[in-house]
């Protein structure tokens, strides 16, 4: 960690060769300022505005303290400024971590990163668009990844006019404030807020975050291999999959148990091995004007699967193992609605009422994830006594990205601020339930959504809802892009 100042105040940081910081009174590196955001949902798509009433350059940098470990940097306004942040930077083993401190009513910074104009940047979560992602900007939101993608297509707009579901190239399930370069370095900030990193100018990318971050993370590295290496033992590996995953193919079905039994048999009567059938309706089915809709209260559904027990049974006697579904939310016409709300175990609204998600026809609850008590009666009550204890060895764990901005929760955190990390948490309670049941390594789930630190605890990922075509933004090749950009950030295995 090398800090140099010249005669002119300009004030930079090198760290193994690679210039992370600059800063000069007249192109000053960062800004602070405060704006009021507007965020509307609608079943998982966002519109998000935001009016920034101050943005102010910190233009005088005072490096007061500097050794071989750690150094400390105070800008402020001017002489004279209410408006102060101090950078505490130390060096680490891989890097240097870059400590933020504010001082006044700031809710936004904007942090100016040196570049190179050949420079390339990969990562940033499971981004679906592009893999080389300068010359764009990407704004940092878990969310519906929208219908088609694409602005100037007819079906992106007729998902937006009917539902506001199109989406761009940017949004996605899977955000991450962690990018790799091209110079060898990995940036990570720690922060849970809405962000921007703007990838277009080719002398610096700039990162806008609406609240201050808790640090930035330079991870360095001689080579890419050593280099993502690093980075996955920074966010944590993911856990192995079971053998049983790869050996034969997993069947995705609906429409009950003989429906199942049937496609099962013919597809071993014309050669394929089947290692597992996933059947998103074992909890049954709820009929809408949409379609056909799962029924969210997390339990076997005898209707369409009559002796499931004893067929589950059979089933992994001849190899075959079976998956299922489940998310966050209970609805409220089930069994389990009632058994949480009784125990305080759902997030209100301010005044201490329900709290109710439109899902499109049917309304639910949502399970508190900060609250202990919640997460262990989830663990338990759901995943282990109606899922793993009756014959489920996997599932897919969805809708980590609906968390609403207005809710209240146990932890008195601020949902805007809960909102992009509810993937992780998600995340946990289905590996803590694994483990818990002693069936880690042998029972598996997968997600959509996520966020930094998912990759400890998500065995698997899913490149969600691609449209069955081959358009460029939302076709199949559209997989390829998100398992490249999310494996560079530690996730391994995809599907």
């Amino acid at each position: 960690m090398n800090w140099q100042k010249d005669a002119h105040g300009r004030l930079a940081l090198h760290v193994a060769g690679r210039k992370l910081f600059e800063h000069a009174p007249d192109a000053p590196a960062m800004f602070v300022g405060h704006g009021v955001e507007t965020i509307d949902m609608y079943r998982g798509n966002f519109d998000i505005t935001d009016y920034v009433e101050e943005r102010v350059a910190m233009r005088d940098a005072r490096l007061t303290e500097c050794d071989e470990r750690i150094a400390r940097i105070e800008l402020a306004r001017d002489a004279h400024a209410a408006i102060e942040l101090t950078i505490i930077a130390t060096k680490t083993a891989e890097g240097v971590h870059l400590e933020l401190q504010s001082a006044g009513a700031s809710n936004h910074l904007w942090w100016r990163v040196p570049a190179q104009k050949d420079e390339h940047v990969w990562g940033y979560g499971e981004q679906m668009s592009y893999f080389d992602l300068r010359g764009r900007s990407f704004p940092l939101w878990t969310s519906e990844p929208g219908v088609g993608r694409d602005k100037r297509t007819h079906l992106t707009w007729q998902a937006d006019t009917t539902s506001k579901s199109g989406g761009d190239y940017y949004n996605t399930n899977y955000p991450q404030p962690t990018f790799l370069s091209s110079n060898k370095y990995c940036l990570h900030a720690e922060t849970t807020a809405y962000a921007d990193f703007d990838f277009r100018s080719p002398e610096r990318h700039e990162l806008q975050f609406w609240a201050i971050p808790e640090r930035l993370e330079f991870i360095v590295a001689n080579d890419f291999v050593e280099l993502v290496e690093r980075v996955s033992r920074r966010f944590g590996r993911q856990p192995a999959l079971p053998s049983w995953v790869m050996d034969g193919a997993i069947l995705g079905l609906k429409n009950g148990r003989d429906h199942a039994q049937k496609i099962m048999e013919q597809s071993r009567v014309a050669g394929l091995k089947v290692g597992g059938l996933w059947c998103e309706d074992w909890v049954g089915i709820r009929q809408t004007s949409f379609g056909k809709r799962l029924f969210w209260d997390w339990r076997w559904n005898d209707t369409l699967y009559p002796g499931h027990a004893e067929w589950v049974k059979q089933l992994n006697a001849e190899g075959v193992r079976f998956l299922g579904y489940v998310n966050p939310y209970v609805c409220n016409d089930g069994t389990l609605y009632g058994e949480a709300k009784a125990a305080g175990y759902l997030a209100t609204r301010a005044d201490g009422s329900d709290y109710l998600v439109d899902f499109g026809e049917f309304d639910c609850g949502v399970v508190d994830f900060t609250n202990p008590a919640a997460v262990r009666w989830f663990e338990a009550r759901v995943i282990r006594d109606e899922m793993l204890n009756k014959g489920l060895d996997g599932w897919m764990a969805d809708f980590g990205e609906y968390l609403p901005t207005d809710v209240t929760l146990a932890n008195g955190v601020d949902a805007r601020l809960m909102h992009n990390a509810w993937p992780t948490l998600w995340a946990e309670v289905n590996a803590r339930a694994i483990d818990a049941a002693s069936r880690k390594g042998d029972a598996v789930f997968f997600m959509r959504a996520g966020y930094t630190g998912v990759q400890a605890h998500c065995p698997l990922l899913w490149a969600g809802d691609q449209s069955v075509d081959f358009t460029r933004h939302d076709g199949l090749q559209t997989v390829i892009c998100g398992a490249l950009s999310s494996g560079l950030l530690g996730n391994a295995y995809h599907q």
